[in-house]
């Protein structure tokens, strides 16, 4: 079995390409220890990996092989999520917000109960280095807002036109597919691309997104790190990006 690269803080993070692979314990590890500092961050998501880990658990970090892309031109607007989107977009006291209230996203994520999950992998070290990468510019909240109460959202992070989600959560039905499809609709009117999603689920697959061969993503990051990015605001003429065209299912 080979071992698996131990990081003191300050240490740079190994190849992607030597993460392991399905013969190994677990796929898609890459190293363990290291520092959550915004300089290992933005190292590591400029590499394509990223930290996740439990309480009792050093830092690991990960490179899985395929990566699970949303291709933001095949979002899958449902026949179902467009009506909510339409009846969000034309009720008062409706809006969406991007960097508001980005302290209340991320707890709400490390919060908010998992099918099938005892825990969660947002613990306090990871809430306060994405809270300081938000404060560096490099990670975002797109928030559901209701009669001005927070329904729901997601949190990302962003290297140019390199965009990667991380975690959503809702308090009020369809707020985080709300949040997801904003972040869809501001992707392609500055030319993202593509969302990462890191891991496949059916829920992630029914949306439209699919798998990446790891060496294909990278060198798309590589490519698009370095161009100007999104203004990480949301203007409501965004949602022509979605609700002009049919959507793609009856369901």
């Amino acid at each position: 079995m080979r071992q698996l690269p131990w990081l003191e803080p300050g240490d740079a993070l190994p190849d992607p390409a030597s993460a392991w692979g399905v013969a190994d314990p677990v796929p898609g590890l890459l190293a363990a220890g290291g520092a959550l500092d915004v300089d290992t961050l933005m190292q590591a998501y400029g590499n394509c990996v990223f930290p996740w880990f439990s309480e009792d658990q050093p830092i690991l970090w990960w490179s899985p092989d395929p990566r699970m892309v949303l291709q933001v031109a095949e979002f899958k607007l449902h026949r179902s999520l467009r009506k909510t989107l339409l009846r969000f977009v034309e009720t008062p006291g409706c809006e969406v917000r991007i960097d508001h209230d980005f302290a209340a996203v991320i707890k709400a994520c490390s919060t908010s109960p998992r099918v099938g999950q005892s825990g969660t992998w947002i613990v306090p070290d990871m809430v306060r280095a994405y809270t300081n990468l938000h404060d560096a510019g490099n990670a975002h909240s797109v928030e559901t807002w209701i009669d001005g109460k927070l329904a729901g959202g997601l949190y990302c992070v962003a290297l140019g036109r390199a965009v990667f989600g991380e975690s959503m959560f809702t308090r009020r039905p369809d707020a985080s597919k709300i949040a997801l499809a904003a972040l869809v609709a501001l992707c392609r009117h500055a030319g993202v691309q593509m969302i990462d999603c890191q891991q496949n689920t059916s829920h992630l697959a029914s949306l439209g997104a699919h798998e990446m061969a790891r060496k294909r993503f990278v060198a798309h990051v590589a490519r698009v790190r370095q161009q100007e990015g999104p203004r990480w605001r949301f203007d409501p003429v965004y949602w022509s990006e979605l609700l002009s065209a049919r959507p793609l299912s009856p369901t």
